[in-house]
């Protein structure tokens, strides 16, 4: 399993996502090397600095991103790895 290299805050991006969404996005995360103390839920990251990492929670995968220029409080990043969700037939998340 791919471990995610960051320093400092690991922004989680959630839009209104179902709560067992958000709990499986969080220890799939923490499945790819990122402390559970580091991840910060927001809908907006602000203070975002150059090389932090930028998590979007899709309801079946979430895309792990770069921030590389920061530009009139406006982030550009770049996609580092994709990290599927999987559910079971039931429509639970597992691992």
């Amino acid at each position: 399993m791919e471990k995610i290299d960051y320093e400092g805050i690991v922004w989680a991006i959630n839009h209104n996502n179902p709560e067992p969404l958000v709990e499986h996005a969080i220890h799939t995360l923490v499945m790819h090397g990122v402390k559970k103390e580091d991840i910060q839920l927001t809908d907006a990251p602000d203070n975002v600095k150059v090389g932090a990492i930028v998590v979007e929670i899709w309801p079946y995968h979430l895309d792990v991103a770069r921030v590389r220029t920061i530009r009139n409080e406006s982030f550009i990043s770049g996609t580092v790895m994709t990290i599927e969700l999987k559910l079971d037939a039931e429509g639970n998340y597992t691992d």
